[in-house]
């Protein structure tokens, strides 16, 4: 039997239940999902489920990332709800292809992990199950693995796994309503141009889950804790000279600013700080920076290609700080620094956030 997989949380659980049912059958699982947006989350999703599949001991396969074909598809239902039309196309979207899949490699049955899904209709997502059987020689089936306290069962056997428990259901659209509902940040579609690794970032999950596998693999004991922190997004920043040119700038970590835009002067400068006359903002000389985190950038162009991590970022800002707690005011590096003025012009956001870190045990 090909079984369409979504995500892990729901096929861990999914095809052990289904294993229970038909014992006689061999599972095969698809990942074919390009309704998952960014491409990022997509790959999240995929590195989890192949872990879950390789626990079980169950084969694989991957289909196609065709994001484009998916948008097509249920263009003109971007503003439908949850299990509304736009869901209904995007079932029957998946379905169709895991059938074509089935067909291709001899199976005459099929089924969907989306049937355990709790914010999934089961009435529609056997409508669509009917309509694949009428058109292709096989059978759907659909099986309901939630009654009979079936989704406590799942979530607790999904915690004790430590799997990766995504917090939207992959969707653009649906993410958008989602994060607009709860007035909450869309970081999960942006992107620094430095491509640096931020905190709680889709990226910094792979990295974590890449983890949990080595761990895993190595049979090492560990834990998966969650930490709420400060988290922080540079959407906008730049310096100008007295002549109105932008210079190449980097803002570390953490940078803030009360309003958008700051118009002032380097006071002075000690010791390759430069201190402004306003808003508290530190301006580093790249030498300095270099200096401080045992770097060698020729420029800050090439910093911007390949910054450093954001712990290391923040050990420069405590280097520089006459404090032990956490700052905010800007620190701005800078090829040189000279006693003139400048433009500063900044938009970040700080905002409430979760994260998991893995913790070794023993």
């Amino acid at each position: 039997m090909l079984v369409h997989i979504c995500c892990s949380v729901d096929s861990h659980f999914f095809l052990q239940k289904l294993s229970g049912l038909y014992p006689q059958k061999k599972l095969i699982g698809y990942f074919y999902d390009p309704n998952i947006h960014p491409y990022s989350e997509y790959r999240l999703r995929l590195l989890d489920v192949q872990r879950s599949c390789d626990k079980l001991g169950i084969e694989l396969l991957e289909g196609e990332y065709d994001y484009e074909g998916w948008i097509e598809a249920v263009r003109g239902l971007e503003n439908e709800p949850e299990k509304g039309k736009r869901c209904s196309i995007c079932f029957d979207n998946r379905l169709v292809n895991t059938a074509l899949k089935a067909l291709e490699i001899g199976e005459k049955e099929i089924t969907t992990t989306l049937l355990t899904s709790p914010k999934k209709s089961i009435e529609q997502l056997r409508k669509n199950a009917d309509e694949i059987e009428k058109k292709y020689a096989l059978r759907v089936l659909t099986p309901d693995f939630r009654k009979g306290g079936g989704t406590n069962e799942q979530f607790a056997m999904a915690k004790r796994e430590m799997l990766y428990h995504q917090n939207y259901c992959g969707c653009l659209f649906a993410l958008s309503a989602q994060r607009e509902g709860q007035n909450r940040l869309k970081d999960e579609l942006m992107s620094p141009i430095t491509q640096q690794i931020l905190p709680s970032c889709i990226e910094d999950r792979i990295v974590l889950y890449e983890d949990v596998i080595k761990c895993e693999n190595s049979g090492l004991n560990f834990r998966l804790r969650r930490e709420s922190f400060l988290n922080y997004r540079l959407l906008r920043a730049f310096v100008k000279e007295e002549k109105n040119m932008a210079v190449p700038s980097y803002f570390l970590f953490y940078s803030k600013l009360s309003r958008e835009f700051v118009k002032g002067k380097i006071s002075y400068i000690e010791e390759g700080i430069g201190y402004f006359n306003k808003e508290n903002i530190l301006f580093l000389s790249l030498e300095k920076f270099n200096n401080i985190a045992k770097t060698e950038y020729k420029n800050i162009n090439e910093m911007m290609k390949c910054p450093l991590r954001v712990n290391d970022e923040m050990r420069v800002r405590a280097s520089v700080s006459s404090t032990f707690l956490p700052t905010l005011f800007p620190i701005i590096i800078l090829n040189e620094i000279k006693i003139q003025k400048y433009e500063i012009h900044l938009n970040s956001i700080i905002y409430e956030d979760v994260r998991e870190n893995l913790v070794k045990i023993g």
